[in-house]
């Protein structure tokens, strides 16, 4: 790297997050539907975990999973939606560099152990529908932990990589970032530095996270689709299918967002924008309203919950 890339790596103190570029007058509308979808997600997510908490008939490995879906969600999503909605009332749209470093790093770790863990619970629902009789033998507590400390870990290794990489980039073509929070690609755009590394760098995450996860969960619904198909019972085909819909529609919503955003090139900086949004904001939004409107033991333990706080 050239003495002179360095020096306007060092002088770097802040960026400038250009949001969506739309007229000054619809920010107002931005803010309060940002507004409106993060109070969800806080309500939702929050709520969740505390059903899950306190209510001893959810102690099961499927409701351990969810809980940490929860708590994934609504961190991930407070590390972007509190600033962004900060950015549609602020004239200068800063972010200190130090502030940018944390916000990819927390979001590419949260972002990550979100995909590991919804490998894990396809796992977990293979077994159940394939395996029943084995189910409490197999899933067991410790596998579980097992299962969530791993997705953690594995959030933590791409961050720490993917973020040092990123950083080390000489940010002199302009302060500018072309997206509503720090993502990695938006900054690779206004790098005068050779990406070539973070390219490998990112490529090689995104074969060890999204194809391994992905993978399977195909695998394990497979299984699953073909054991549901040969249960005679309408009902049990019925109970099984909606247990399993769900997970599928999140995965669904959130894998489509992310291949678009990281896999497809960056040639649509707007139409990343808006599948940026799939994942940040609107899947930790319908998480806890598709897998509590659509489970009857989360709505019996709202309900218990409810009546003995009649307050809430």
């Amino acid at each position: 790297m050239s003495e002179r890339g360095t020096d306007n790596h060092s002088e770097v103190t802040d960026f400038i997050l250009v949001g969506f570029r739309v007229r000054s007058e619809l920010h107002i509308l931005l803010f309060l539907l940002f507004l409106l979808v993060y109070a969800m997600i806080l309500l939702g997510n929050v709520g969740m975990m505390t059903i899950i908490m306190t209510d001893p008939r959810l102690n099961t490995p499927m409701y351990f999973f969810l809980g940490n879906l929860s708590f994934i969600d609504l961190f991930y999503s407070s590390v972007i939606a509190p600033k962004a909605m900060i950015n549609f009332w602020s004239e200068s749209k800063s972010i200190s560099f130090a502030g940018c470093v944390t916000q990819l790093f927390l979001f590419a770790l949260f972002i990550v152990a979100e995909a590991f863990l919804l490998a894990a619970m396809a796992y977990d629902r293979f077994i159940a529908i394939c395996n029943p009789l084995l189910y409490s033998v197999q899933m067991t507590a410790r596998l579980c932990m097992q299962l969530v400390a791993g997705s953690y870990l594995c959030g933590s290794f791409s961050s720490i990589l993917l973020t040092s990489v990123t950083f080390t980039l000489s940010f002199c073509a302009s302060r500018a970032i072309d997206h509503f929070y720090c993502d990695y690609r938006p900054l690779q755009r206004i790098s005068c530095s050779d990406l070539y590394f973070l390219k490998v760098v990112s490529f090689f995450l995104c074969s060890i996270i999204i194809l391994p996860t992905i993978i399977v969960i195909i695998v394990s619904y497979m299984y699953i689709v073909s054991t549901v198909l040969k249960i005679r019972s309408t009902e049990g085909r019925k109970k099984a299918f909606s247990t399993c819909s769900s997970h599928l529609g999140v995965v669904s919503v959130l894998y489509g967002a992310v291949i678009f955003m990281y896999v497809i090139p960056d040639r649509f900086p707007e139409l990343s924008k808006v599948a940026s949004l799939c994942y940040t904001l609107v899947t930790p939004m319908l998480n806890p309203l598709i897998y509590s409107l659509r489970n009857k033991d989360v709505k019996e333990a709202l309900k218990k919950l409810l009546k003995k706080n009649p307050i809430l």
